[in-house]
């Protein structure tokens, strides 16, 4: 059942990548994906209880902790230093980010 779930909430995730239109809510997606990949590995962890691929399994969990960490902190720092040179997120306007 919770790989169903973490199918479900990638599913999610990705559908919100694709459709939104503000930058924070497209870092809050790609967290919810990663999270969702945190869930498919906990629950193979889980099912290979007591193997090496248990372990390796929480291995790949905390690596995807740090790259979420590293991601929610330098997107969002992104994000801010944009919304202060033109106080909006919105990414439809990709021609404006340049330098």
């Amino acid at each position: 059942i919770f790989l169903f779930l973490s199918i479900a909430l990638f599913g999610i995730g990705a559908f919100g990548v694709l459709i939104r239109k503000n930058a924070l809510m497209v870092l809050m997606c790609i967290e919810l994906m990663l999270n969702a990949v945190n869930l498919a590995f906990v629950t193979f962890a889980r099912g290979f209880a007591g193997t090496p691929q248990a372990e390796a399994a929480q291995v790949f969990v905390l690596m995807v902790m740090g790259v979420a960490a590293a991601e929610a902190a330098i997107g969002i720092a992104i994000v801010v230093s944009i919304f202060r040179a033109r106080a909006s997120v919105n990414l439809d306007d990709p021609g404006e980010l340049n330098g």
